[in-house]
């Protein structure tokens, strides 16, 4: 039985910790299956939440780490059509990428240009999907209409940030940190602003009283009352992130007087709700975008598996500049 190794967790706990470089058995493909030979998967913050049994749902243990990455098919099951050994591929919402060969399904796959940079390659599917559903699921946005976003310099940040440019939409994105002002601008964010109190005078200025109806909240908090206070009435605010680790905490009068909507968004449901042919099409646009230069990658650092614990901890740092990646190519 084929074998490879993996970063593996047994237990929850601190993710530097808990992680295991160890050899695993994955078994020939069976029918609609393919063995793909990975190149890099990133670790996300949900990636560190499953190792610290934080996340929405538990895996069950043991348990191989990873949500996304990219690699080569090395050898498909019966049934598989339109897919070859060979051919270069992201791994669309699957677990267990953290690993030298990886068993999917094949319809989970979106196939890649042979050129695209690995570290955008690897990072494809989990940020520009949130971002990308996120803007077109919730309400529909006018030419030229603004958005608002905290942690705009996170990988979905950024992601809202390059997308909502390509269509025509303004960004008012929301940082911590002034040094963040200059890159965010230059990313094709229409005006980048602090996160203090104040931002609720500050966003008329900026976008001269025109109607702001969606802001995406990734922080919660006190950051995210300051977007809920932000919105025109009846606008709608989406929470998607806990960044802040604090509740919402919304005055009654911001529902009663200004009617908003407050909605959540998790990618996995989407996925798992969503038909084979809504997710294709919304991957191959993905791609489309990653390959014209619409989308962009911003890595940190790149570690071999077997170095697993120095790399969850480089990326569990909140001031780290881009994704941290496990590079297989290197094992």
């Amino acid at each position: 039985m084929p074998t490879t190794h993996a970063v593996r967790f047994h237990e929850f706990g601190p993710p530097e910790e808990v992680a295991c470089f160890e050899p695993i058995e994955i078994g020939d493909p069976e029918p609609g299956e393919v063995i793909v030979r990975m190149e890099a998967a990133p670790i996300h913050p949900a990636d560190l939440n499953r190792l610290e049994g934080r996340y929405g749902e538990r895996p069950e243990l043991p348990s191989i780490g990873g949500i996304e990455g990219c690699g080569l098919i090395e050898s498909i099951g019966p049934g598989v059509a339109d897919l070859a050994p060979g051919m270069r591929v992201a791994l669309a919402h699957v677990t267990g990428t953290w690993c030298e060969r990886v068993r999917v399904p094949a319809d989970r796959l979106a196939i890649l240009p042979p050129n695209l940079d690995p570290g955008l390659a690897a990072s494809l599917i989990i940020n520009p999907s949130t971002a990308w559903r996120m803007l077109h699921d919730f309400i529909s946005l006018a030419p030229g209409e603004w958005v608002l976003l905290n942690a705009a310099n996170s990988s979905v940040g950024r992601a809202v940030i390059e997308i909502a440019h390509h269509k025509g939409w303004r960004t008012a994105a929301i940082v911590r940190r002034p040094e963040l002002i200059p890159e965010l601008k230059q990313l094709g964010a229409t005006a980048v602003l602090l996160d203090d109190d104040q931002l609720r005078g500050a966003i008329p200025e900026i976008t001269g009283g025109e109607p702001l109806r969606l802001a995406l909240n990734a922080v919660g908090g006190a950051s995210a009352l300051r977007l809920a206070n932000a919105l025109t009435p009846c606008g709608t605010l989406v929470t998607y992130g806990a960044m802040g680790r604090r509740p919402l905490e919304l005055p009654n009068g911001l529902l009663i007087f200004k009617d908003l909507r407050v909605r959540g968004f998790w990618l996995t449901r989407w996925f798992r709700q969503a038909g084979a042919e809504e997710r294709s099409a919304m991957l191959r646009e993905i791609t489309r975008l990653a390959a014209t230069g619409v989308l962009r990658s911003q890595v940190a650092a790149t570690f071999p598996l077997r170095e697993a614990a120095t790399a969850l901890s480089a990326a569990a740092s909140d001031r780290r500049p881009g994704k941290v990646l496990f590079h297989m190519a290197s094992e």
